[in-house]
C-alpha cells in the first residue's frame, strides 16, 4: 500500500465524502501524503488541510482540471499550486459555470426520456448545482434501478454521443496548462492509459502535452492497466517527463479503489514530489 495519493475526490466535485471524511480514511489507509484533486475545484482544500494537520496527514493543493484535446475530454492535474491566483480563480470560475448549465441541459433531457426528477436527486449529492457531474446522475440511475452499474449508466445514457449526453466547452489542454503553470502548479497528465486510444494517438498526446509545459504523467493508478506501465515508462523518458501515482478515489461506493492502493511505480521513474520543498 502507497504512502502517497496524489489523486483524490470529495464531495466538492464528484467524490462521495467530505475533505474531512476523505483525510480520515487516507490515514486510516496508511496514506501520509494526499492531495485533494477535485474536478475544477480548489473549495474543499482548508477543510482537508485543517483535518491533515490534526492527523499528521501532508495535504497538497491540487485540482483535477477538465480539458479538451482534438475533441477528446482529457483531464490534468495541478499539484502544489497557488489556490488564491487570479488567473487560476477566473478559469475554475468559467468552468464551474459551464458544468452547472450542462447539468441542466442534461436533465432536460432526462426528462424528455421519460426519466424525471433526476436533477433535484443528483443535486443532493453534489455540494452545489456547478458542482454536478455526469458521475452524480449515475449514482442517481443506479439507486433508481434504471441500470445495474455506473458503468451501464455512462454506457447508456451519460457518455459521449449518448441519449443524456451533452458535450462541455472546456478550456483547451495547451491553455489549461499555461494558466495552471502561471499558479505555479505541477502540472500532471491524469490516467493516460484510461483513455481508451490507440498507442499512436496516445503518444501524441504525451507529446503534445509535453511541449504545452506539462512536466509529468499519472504512472500508477487505480484500473489502469498494469501491463503498459513499461511501454508509458519509456515514452516518458524520453519527454523528460516526471512520474506521479494516485489512486482517483472518489468514495466508498466504488469499493474497487481505494485510497493508496494501485500499483507500484517502477524504481526508475523520476517521482514528481521530488523538488518539492
Amino acid at each position: 500500500m502507497a504512502t502517497i495519493d496524489l489523486h483524490t475526490h470529495s464531495y466538492y466535485s464528484d467524490g462521495a465524502l467530505s475533505p474531512e471524511q476523505l483525510v480520515q480514511r487516507a490515514w486510516d489507509c496508511g496514506v501520509k501524503m494526499m492531495a485533494l484533486t477535485d474536478h475544477d475545484s480548489t473549495a474543499g482544500l482548508s477543510e482537508a488541510h485543517a483535518v491533515g494537520q490534526r492527523l499528521g496527514v501532508h495535504i497538497i493543493d491540487g485540482l483535477e482540471l477538465s480539458t479538451q484535446w482534438q475533441k477528446l475530454n482529457v483531464h490534468v492535474l495541478g499539484l502544489h499550486l497557488q489556490v488564491e491566483h487570479p488567473g487560476l480563480k477566473i478559469l475554475l470560475s468559467q468552468q464551474a459555470a459551464a458544468r452547472g448549465e450542462r447539468a441542466r441541459r442534461m436533465a432536460e433531457r432526462f426528462e424528455q426520456l421519460g426519466i424525471r426528477g433526476v436533477y433535484d436527486q443528483a443535486l443532493a449529492l453534489a455540494e452545489s448545482p456547478d458542482t454536478l457531474s455526469r458521475q452524480h446522475f449515475a449514482q442517481v440511475l443506479l439507486a433508481r434501478g434504471v441500470v445495474h452499474s455506473l458503468q451501464q449508466a455512462f454506457d447508456r445514457y451519460l457518455g459521449d454521443g449518448k441519449k443524456a449526453a451533452v458535450p462541455m466547452p472546456w478550456v483547451t489542454m495547451e491553455e489549461g496548462i499555461a494558466v495552471l503553470l502561471q499558479a505555479g502548479a505541477t502540472v500532471v497528465l491524469a490516467h493516460p492509459l484510461r483513455y481508451g486510444m490507440t498507442l499512436t494517438r496516445l503518444l501524441k498526446l504525451l507529446q503534445a502535452f509535453a511541449a504545452a509545459g506539462g512536466q509529468a504523467v499519472e504512472m500508477a493508478t487505480a484500473t489502469q492497466d498494469a501491463a503498459m506501465i513499461p511501454w508509458l515508462v519509456r515514452q516518458a523518458d524520453t519527454l523528460g517527463l516526471k512520474s506521479s501515482q494516485g489512486s482517483d478515489y472518489h468514495g466508498p461506493h466504488m469499493p474497487w479503489v481505494e485510497l493508496g492502493q494501485f500499483a507500484d511505480m517502477p524504481p526508475s521513474c523520476r517521482p514528481v514530489w521530488s523538488d518539492w520543498p
